[in-house]
């Protein structure tokens, strides 16, 4: 269904010089938000947000994409951005994040250390001394982890 959602958003979002980051479904009984992530390089204000959402909301209504009544919603990934590809794991190579896993590995879901890299469409997250390679379909949801100073 994301890829659906994709298709209709990215074209929106790409009009207005942004990067569509990431989409996020979630749907809990008769309520359901669909998340949507901007990115740019001069930033993401209030009123970008307003002006995507609007264009996405009317979209979506001409074309019934989504039938039951949901919420809209869109904003910067932020500081603790969640990665949804293989190329943003790349982007923050170096960067601390935590990754929460589909099914555990060695009795643990979630890891916590730094991004050492893609390695053949894999993940390698390093946590302390040890490295860890997990397959990125494996991984059910990363964010980065802020640092400050």
């Amino acid at each position: 269904m994301n890829e659906e959602y994709r298709a209709l958003i990215e074209p929106i979002v790409n009009s207005f010089d942004y990067e569509l980051w990431g989409l996020e479904y979630l749907t809990q009984g008769r309520y359901s938000v669909l998340k949507i992530f901007i990115e740019s390089e001069k930033g993401v204000d209030v009123d970008d947000c307003a002006r995507i959402s609007k264009q996405v909301s009317s979209l979506f209504d001409v074309e019934d994409v989504i039938s039951s009544n949901y919420t809209l919603e869109v904003s910067s990934p932020g500081m603790d951005r969640r990665l949804f590809t293989i190329e943003q794991f790349e982007k923050y190579k170096g960067a601390k994040a935590k990754l929460n896993l589909r099914s555990a590995f060695e009795g643990k879901r979630k890891f916590k250390g730094v991004l050492s890299g893609v390695e053949n469409g894999d993940v390698v997250l390093r946590v302390g001394d040890e490295e860890f390679i997990f397959p990125f379909d494996d991984i059910d949801r990363a964010n980065i982890v802020p640092v400050f100073n």
